[in-house]
């Protein structure tokens, strides 16, 4: 089944960008697609909390230096 209606690609997200221009929607999806991005980002930096953890565990802690 095929939709009349053409695909609509996806902006890519700038920081700082202008949002004046962006409507009500726009600004819904946006909002919508950095939550999932910050989800993503607070995953990824916990697997590599606990991938320290673990390396800190073998080796006996931080170092400095």
């Amino acid at each position: 089944m095929m939709d009349d209606e053409p695909l609509k690609k996806k902006r890519p997200i700038t920081v700082g960008e202008d949002l004046s221009t962006l409507s009500v929607h726009e600004l819904d999806e946006r909002v919508g697609a950095l939550r999932e991005e910050i989800a993503r980002t607070e995953a990824a930096r916990s697997a590599k909390g606990a991938s320290l953890s673990a390396a800190e565990a073998l080796f006996g802690g931080k170092r400095d230096g």
